[in-house]
């Protein structure tokens, strides 16, 4: 029996309907005019809503940080029970739910490890894969569940551990995050130092597919770099960590790297018209807010033009 003709314009309808949502569907996941910031690490009483939020952005902001260590001043180790070394008194869950209330656009994630704990390096220091990711569950999910954040972002530096061993309990840690809906984006934050480099690799060749962005340090190169240094080091980064989104970035105290002044949006509009633009992210909105937030504003007006 054959089928009327309209069952069949009906039928490619759908299939039109469904490409069609396919490709809006991987058109937003490929937005390349993502805005990240790292906020609270230095207590001085910043505030979500002291930011300036560009609505023509994707707008992540990236509490600093969570840290399994104790909270006491022996600042020991507790193998993936985090607890929060951020602002929580001016970056608190009511704050989190107020700006994502007014601001469509915005997301917020919570960074893991840092640099340092209390003035001591912050360890990546498990005793075992399944009991740090045991631990690393529970506790992020119960922080991320209470603040209502939609990632993480791992910024371990220091390591008491091998790459493998690294590799495991991230990579084990982000797929159970998602499985379980806890969270929605993984972002890594490397930079350019040997040990630094062999742990994150590592991360990527077995859990890349699993990490949406990459924010590279590049403002931890030396102080200074030029515009055609920037885009060699993004280059070789993108190569590092091939099929990521890459990330640029600056730090706003201009210690570090290729500054705003120096030539930092001439980088970033020539890797834009090149089409590897895929986000910029700054450390961080506390040192920001001597200067008023001048960068972030212009960061966001450079991702919100079209390409």
């Amino acid at each position: 029996m054959e089928l009327p003709s309209s069952i069949y314009k009906l039928c490619f309808a759908i299939f039109i309907l469904n490409a069609s949502l396919f490709f809006l569907t991987a058109e937003a996941a490929e937005s390349p005019n993502l805005f990240r910031e790292y906020i609270g690490a230095e207590f001085n009483n910043v505030k979500f809503s002291d930011v300036p939020i560009n609505s023509n952005v994707d707008f992540h902001f990236i509490l600093s940080f969570a840290i399994d260590y104790d909270t006491s001043s022996s600042t020991s180790p507790t193998n993936g029970k985090f607890n929060i070394f951020w602002d929580n008194q001016n970056l608190s869950p009511s704050q989190v739910s107020s700006i994502k209330s007014m601001n469509s656009n915005v997301k917020v994630a919570l960074s893991l490890g840092g640099d340092s704990v209390n003035g001591q390096s912050a360890y990546f220091n498990p005793s075992s894969v399944d009991s740090w990711v045991s631990n690393a569950v529970s506790s992020l999910t119960s922080i991320i569940k209470e603040y209502n954040l939609d990632g993480i972002d791992i910024d371990y530096e220091h390591f008491k551990s091998d790459p493998d061993t690294f590799a495991e309990c991230i990579g084990k840690l982000i797929k159970t995050l998602k499985d379980n809906g806890v969270i929605k984006f993984a972002s890594i934050a490397p930079f350019d130092d040997k040990d630094v480099q062999s742990h994150y690799m590592t991360l990527w060749k077995s859990y890349g597919s699993l990490i949406d962005y990459v924010n590279f340090q590049f403002y931890a190169y030396d102080k200074g770099t030029t515009v055609d240094e920037f885009i060699e080091y993004f280059n070789t980064q993108s190569s590092n960590y091939d099929g990521g989104k890459v990330l640029v970035s600056f730090i706003s105290d201009g210690s570090g790297g290729l500054s705003p002044d120096g030539g930092f949006f001439t980088a970033c509009t020539t890797l834009k018209s090149q089409q590897k633009l895929h986000g910029i992210f700054i450390w961080s909105a506390d040192d920001s807010k001597a200067n008023g937030f001048k960068y972030e504003k212009q960061s966001q007006a450079l991702l919100a033009i079209p390409h």
